[in-house]
C-alpha cells in the first residue's frame, strides 16, 4: 500500500518541507504513522483519501513543532534537475513553490490537492471541511496566489 502511495505522500510532503532533510524526515514519519494507524483503518474513505488525511496531518504537526526555526525556501535536487532540463518550466516552478510556501497550511493543502485534480468532495473528506467552503476557500486562495504572482 505503502508502494502504490508512494508519489501522493512524497507530493505532501514536499509542499512542507524546508529542505531536502526535512523532505526524508516527513516522508519517514509519515510511513511510520501510517503503519501505526493502518489497523485503526475502517474503510470510511478510500486509501487515497486516508494516506492524503495522515500525511497532511503528519506535516502540520511537523510545521507545529518546528514553528521556533528561522523559515527557508527549499532547495532540492529535483527542482535542479528540472531546471537542467527545461529552464523557463523550472524557473516557474520555482515561482509557484515559493508563492505556495508563503500561504497558510488549510491554503497549502487545498491547493496540493487542487493540484492533484482531487475533486471538491474528496478535498472535503480529506481536510475535514464542506464541499461548499471547499469551493470558497479555494476560489480566495487561488486569487490569493494571483495577486502575490502580480506583487
Amino acid at each position: 500500500m505503502i508502494e502504490a502511495h508512494k508519489r501522493i505522500i512524497y507530493k505532501v510532503c514536499y509542499m512542507y518541507a524546508n529542505d531536502q532533510d526535512d523532505l526524508n524526515d516527513l516522508f519517514q514519519e509519515t510511513v511510520l504513522n501510517l503503519w501505526k494507524s493502518f489497523t485503526r483503518y475502517r474503510g470510511d474513505s478510500t486509501y487515497n483519501t486516508w494516506v492524503y488525511r495522515i500525511a497532511m496531518n503528519t506535516c502540520i504537526t511537523f510545521l507545529r513543532r518546528s514553528s521556533t526555526r528561522p523559515q527557508t525556501i527549499p532547495m532540492t535536487t529535483d527542482v535542479a534537475r528540472l531546471a537542467a532540463e527545461e529552464e523557463d518550466v523550472a524557473g516557474q516552478l520555482r515561482e509557484l513553490y515559493r508563492l505556495i510556501n508563503q500561504l497558510g497550511k488549510l491554503e497549502r493543502a487545498l491547493i496540493l490537492l487542487w493540484l492533484e485534480e482531487r475533486s471538491y468532495q474528496e478535498m472535503a473528506d480529506i481536510l475535514g471541511i464542506s464541499k461548499a467552503n471547499v469551493a470558497v476557500k479555494l476560489n480566495r486562495t487561488k486569487e490569493k496566489l494571483k495577486k502575490m504572482s502580480n506583487s
